[in-house]
């Protein structure tokens, strides 16, 4: 039942991040975005796919769970992706700032 419910956490978050990563895209924009938020995110994903790595137990029988692992993996490049999108939009916010003040 546990392995149930981490596996419905783990999709119910990796259904948000497309839409997520979808706006970062459209928006080209940081704003409303947490660089922060978005870097514990990643660092969460990280400690979550070790976790399953370290596990003996989970390790042992892989060839039976290892869709856990993949989710893990696809929501943790789902995040960076969206991390991506905040690098891009960031430098395009400040090209646009730059050229706001020119035209000052």
């Amino acid at each position: 039942m546990a392995e149930f419910l981490e596996i419905v956490m783990i999709v119910s978050f990796g259904v948000s991040w497309p839409m997520n990563v979808i706006k970062s895209y459209k928006a080209r924009t940081t704003k409303g975005k947490s660089l922060a938020f978005m870097l514990l995110i990643l660092f969460g994903y990280v400690a979550g796919i070790t976790s399953k790595f370290v596990n003996e137990s989970y390790m042992a029988d892989i060839g039976h769970k290892w869709y856990v692992l993949f989710f893990y993996i696809l929501n943790f490049i789902m995040v960076s992706a969206d991390l991506c999108l905040y690098i891009r939009n960031y430098r395009l916010d400040k090209r646009r700032a730059a050229e706001t003040e020119e035209n000052t």
